[in-house]
Protein backbone atom coordinates (compact mmCIF):
# COMPACT_ATOMS: atom_id res chain seq x y z
CA UNK A 1 0.00 0.00 0.00
CA UNK A 2 1.16 3.94 -1.34
CA UNK A 3 1.80 5.88 1.79
CA UNK A 4 -0.72 8.18 -0.17
CA UNK A 5 -2.87 5.69 -1.08
CA UNK A 6 -6.61 5.35 0.60
CA UNK A 7 -7.02 1.92 -1.08
CA UNK A 8 -4.35 -1.06 -1.11
CA UNK A 9 -2.05 -1.07 -4.15
CA UNK A 10 0.49 -2.06 -5.72
CA UNK A 11 2.27 0.61 -7.67
CA UNK A 12 4.26 -0.17 -10.86
CA UNK A 13 5.38 2.17 -13.39
CA UNK A 14 5.82 0.09 -17.09
CA UNK A 15 8.30 1.30 -19.83
CA UNK A 16 5.67 0.48 -22.25
CA UNK A 17 2.20 1.03 -20.68
CA UNK A 18 0.31 3.81 -22.58
CA UNK A 19 -2.45 4.18 -20.26
CA UNK A 20 -3.11 4.15 -16.50
CA UNK A 21 -4.53 0.23 -16.12
CA UNK A 22 -5.87 -0.70 -12.25
CA UNK A 23 -6.06 -5.04 -11.80
CA UNK A 24 -6.87 -7.64 -9.32
CA UNK A 25 -4.54 -10.67 -9.36
CA UNK A 26 -7.26 -13.13 -9.24
CA UNK A 27 -4.32 -15.54 -7.39
CA UNK A 28 -3.32 -13.25 -4.74
CA UNK A 29 -6.15 -10.76 -4.21
CA UNK A 30 -3.75 -7.98 -4.73
CA UNK A 31 -4.14 -4.76 -6.90
CA UNK A 32 -2.28 -3.29 -9.02
CA UNK A 33 -2.00 -0.24 -10.70
CA UNK A 34 0.30 -0.01 -13.81
CA UNK A 35 1.30 3.57 -15.28
CA UNK A 36 2.79 5.08 -17.74
CA UNK A 37 6.88 6.15 -16.88
CA UNK A 38 5.46 9.66 -16.72
CA UNK A 39 2.37 9.49 -15.52
CA UNK A 40 1.67 11.77 -12.12
CA UNK A 41 1.44 9.57 -9.48
CA UNK A 42 -0.72 11.47 -6.86
CA UNK A 43 -3.70 11.56 -9.79
CA UNK A 44 -3.48 8.52 -10.60
CA UNK A 45 -3.57 7.27 -6.97
CA UNK A 46 -7.24 9.49 -7.01
CA UNK A 47 -8.14 7.93 -10.27
CA UNK A 48 -7.83 4.50 -8.59
CA UNK A 49 -9.75 5.13 -5.17
CA UNK A 50 -12.63 5.84 -7.48
CA UNK A 51 -12.34 2.51 -8.56
CA UNK A 52 -12.61 1.16 -4.78
CA UNK A 53 -16.10 -0.41 -5.19
CA UNK A 54 -14.78 -2.25 -8.37
CA UNK A 55 -11.90 -3.86 -6.45
CA UNK A 56 -14.14 -4.47 -3.99
CA UNK A 57 -16.76 -6.22 -6.12
CA UNK A 58 -13.68 -8.04 -7.88
CA UNK A 59 -12.49 -9.22 -4.08
CA UNK A 60 -15.49 -10.26 -3.03
CA UNK A 61 -15.81 -12.60 -6.23
CA UNK A 62 -12.77 -14.16 -5.60
CA UNK A 63 -12.53 -17.87 -3.68
CA UNK A 64 -12.47 -17.91 0.03
CA UNK A 65 -9.07 -18.54 1.74
CA UNK A 66 -9.14 -22.30 2.97
CA UNK A 67 -6.72 -23.18 5.41
CA UNK A 68 -5.27 -26.39 6.52
CA UNK A 69 -7.37 -27.99 9.12
CA UNK A 70 -8.70 -31.35 10.75
CA UNK A 71 -11.51 -32.15 8.54
CA UNK A 72 -10.52 -30.59 5.43
CA UNK A 73 -10.54 -33.05 2.72
CA UNK A 74 -8.17 -31.93 -0.35
CA UNK A 75 -7.40 -34.34 -3.52
CA UNK A 76 -3.78 -35.49 -3.83
CA UNK A 77 -2.36 -36.63 -7.34
CA UNK A 78 -5.66 -38.16 -7.66
CA UNK A 79 -6.25 -39.67 -4.21
CA UNK A 80 -9.05 -37.86 -2.02
CA UNK A 81 -7.75 -37.19 1.92
CA UNK A 82 -8.94 -36.31 4.58
CA UNK A 83 -7.20 -34.60 7.15
CA UNK A 84 -6.95 -36.35 10.52
CA UNK A 85 -5.52 -34.79 13.80
CA UNK A 86 -5.34 -37.31 16.96
CA UNK A 87 -3.20 -36.09 20.22
CA UNK A 88 -0.16 -37.31 20.62
CA UNK A 89 3.92 -36.27 19.91
CA UNK A 90 4.26 -37.98 16.33
CA UNK A 91 5.42 -35.06 14.04
CA UNK A 92 4.58 -37.68 10.82
CA UNK A 93 2.44 -36.61 8.38
CA UNK A 94 1.07 -40.37 6.86
CA UNK A 95 -1.38 -41.69 4.12
CA UNK A 96 -3.69 -44.25 5.48
CA UNK A 97 -6.41 -44.98 3.38
CA UNK A 98 -8.04 -41.85 2.55
CA UNK A 99 -7.12 -40.25 5.37
CA UNK A 100 -4.03 -38.14 5.65
CA UNK A 101 -3.06 -38.70 9.70
CA UNK A 102 -0.78 -36.42 11.88
CA UNK A 103 -0.47 -35.59 15.58
CA UNK A 104 1.34 -33.17 17.15
CA UNK A 105 0.99 -29.73 18.18
CA UNK A 106 -2.05 -28.83 16.55
CA UNK A 107 -0.97 -25.26 15.77
CA UNK A 108 1.68 -26.33 13.72
CA UNK A 109 -0.72 -28.70 11.37
CA UNK A 110 -1.03 -26.06 8.86
CA UNK A 111 3.23 -25.77 8.15
CA UNK A 112 3.81 -29.67 7.95
CA UNK A 113 0.28 -30.35 6.11
CA UNK A 114 2.16 -27.58 3.63
CA UNK A 115 5.59 -29.30 3.81
CA UNK A 116 4.21 -32.71 3.24
CA UNK A 117 2.18 -31.62 0.32
CA UNK A 118 5.71 -29.80 -1.24
CA UNK A 119 7.87 -32.65 -0.79
CA UNK A 120 5.40 -35.09 -2.82
CA UNK A 121 5.14 -32.47 -5.27
CA UNK A 122 8.80 -32.35 -5.91
CA UNK A 123 8.50 -36.20 -5.89
CA UNK A 124 5.78 -36.72 -8.80
CA UNK A 125 6.79 -33.94 -10.17
CA UNK A 126 10.37 -34.93 -10.81
CA UNK A 127 9.67 -38.46 -12.18
CA UNK A 128 7.12 -37.12 -14.76
CA UNK A 129 9.74 -34.88 -15.59
CA UNK A 130 12.28 -36.84 -16.08
CA UNK A 131 9.98 -40.17 -17.99
CA UNK A 132 9.08 -36.81 -20.26
CA UNK A 133 12.48 -36.58 -20.84
CA UNK A 134 13.21 -39.73 -21.64
CA UNK A 135 10.96 -39.79 -24.21
CA UNK A 136 11.93 -36.08 -25.75
CA UNK A 137 15.54 -37.66 -25.36
CA UNK A 138 17.01 -34.30 -23.69
CA UNK A 139 18.53 -34.23 -20.22
CA UNK A 140 17.28 -32.20 -17.21
CA UNK A 141 19.69 -30.49 -15.04
CA UNK A 142 17.40 -30.17 -11.80
CA UNK A 143 13.27 -30.05 -10.86
CA UNK A 144 12.67 -27.67 -8.26
CA UNK A 145 9.11 -26.81 -7.05
CA UNK A 146 7.72 -22.91 -6.30
CA UNK A 147 4.44 -21.16 -5.48
CA UNK A 148 4.54 -19.00 -8.45
CA UNK A 149 1.52 -16.92 -8.99
CA UNK A 150 1.75 -16.25 -12.54
CA UNK A 151 2.56 -19.63 -13.87
CA UNK A 152 2.37 -23.33 -12.85
CA UNK A 153 5.40 -24.15 -14.76
CA UNK A 154 9.19 -22.78 -15.94
CA UNK A 155 11.71 -24.21 -18.19
CA UNK A 156 15.12 -22.01 -18.38
CA UNK A 157 17.99 -22.07 -20.80
CA UNK A 158 20.04 -24.06 -18.20
CA UNK A 159 18.20 -27.04 -17.95
CA UNK A 160 16.16 -25.97 -14.69
CA UNK A 161 12.33 -26.69 -14.52
CA UNK A 162 10.40 -25.29 -11.92
CA UNK A 163 6.65 -25.82 -11.24
CA UNK A 164 4.36 -24.48 -8.86
CA UNK A 165 3.34 -27.34 -6.14
CA UNK A 166 0.25 -26.93 -6.31
CA UNK A 167 -0.43 -29.04 -9.22
CA UNK A 168 0.03 -31.94 -7.18
CA UNK A 169 -3.61 -30.60 -5.93
CA UNK A 170 -4.69 -30.24 -9.69
CA UNK A 171 -5.89 -33.87 -11.82
CA UNK A 172 -3.20 -36.09 -13.15
CA UNK A 173 -3.99 -35.50 -16.90
CA UNK A 174 -3.55 -31.50 -16.06
CA UNK A 175 -0.04 -32.08 -14.25
CA UNK A 176 1.23 -34.13 -16.59
CA UNK A 177 0.37 -32.00 -19.50
CA UNK A 178 1.85 -28.94 -17.66
CA UNK A 179 5.38 -31.16 -16.82
CA UNK A 180 4.98 -32.21 -20.69
CA UNK A 181 5.01 -28.60 -21.82
CA UNK A 182 8.27 -27.88 -19.62
CA UNK A 183 10.18 -30.50 -20.56
CA UNK A 184 8.97 -29.83 -24.63
CA UNK A 185 10.72 -26.55 -23.76
CA UNK A 186 14.20 -28.15 -23.43
CA UNK A 187 13.58 -29.08 -27.03
CA UNK A 188 12.01 -25.88 -28.47
CA UNK A 189 12.72 -22.57 -26.42
CA UNK A 190 9.22 -20.83 -28.06
CA UNK A 191 5.15 -21.30 -28.26
CA UNK A 192 5.65 -21.87 -31.87
CA UNK A 193 4.04 -25.08 -34.28
CA UNK A 194 6.80 -27.52 -33.60
CA UNK A 195 6.69 -26.96 -30.22
CA UNK A 196 2.86 -28.06 -29.68
CA UNK A 197 3.37 -30.69 -32.00
CA UNK A 198 5.94 -32.17 -29.41
CA UNK A 199 3.81 -31.24 -26.51
CA UNK A 200 0.98 -33.40 -28.00
CA UNK A 201 3.29 -36.12 -29.03
CA UNK A 202 5.19 -36.56 -25.64
CA UNK A 203 1.72 -36.75 -23.75
CA UNK A 204 0.07 -38.68 -26.21
CA UNK A 205 -3.00 -36.21 -26.38
CA UNK A 206 -4.42 -33.13 -26.96
CA UNK A 207 -2.77 -30.78 -24.40
CA UNK A 208 -5.61 -27.47 -25.00
CA UNK A 209 -8.12 -29.29 -22.29
CA UNK A 210 -5.26 -29.28 -19.70
CA UNK A 211 -5.00 -25.60 -20.44
CA UNK A 212 -8.46 -25.00 -20.26
CA UNK A 213 -8.97 -26.55 -16.58
CA UNK A 214 -5.92 -24.28 -15.21
CA UNK A 215 -7.58 -21.67 -16.71
CA UNK A 216 -10.91 -22.21 -14.86
CA UNK A 217 -9.84 -23.99 -12.08
CA UNK A 218 -6.17 -22.78 -11.52
CA UNK A 219 -6.88 -20.09 -9.30
CA UNK A 220 -8.75 -22.09 -6.96
CA UNK A 221 -6.18 -24.14 -6.02
CA UNK A 222 -3.85 -20.61 -4.76
CA UNK A 223 -6.30 -20.15 -2.00
CA UNK A 224 -5.89 -23.65 -0.54
CA UNK A 225 -3.76 -23.70 2.16
CA UNK A 226 -4.16 -19.76 3.14
CA UNK A 227 -5.72 -18.12 6.24
CA UNK A 228 -6.48 -14.82 4.86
Amino acid sequence: MTPTSLIDVDVVRHPTARHIRLSLDPASGRAKLILPRRAALKSALAWAEGKAGWLAAQRESLPRPQPFVPGMTLTVADQSLTIVWTPGSSRRVVVEGDALRLSGPIETLPRRVDAWLKRTALDRLTTETHEFAALAGVAVAKVAIGDARSRWGSCASSGVIRYSWRLILAPGWVRRATVAHEVAHRVHMNHGAAFHTLVADLLGTDPTPARHWLRTNGTALHWLGRSS
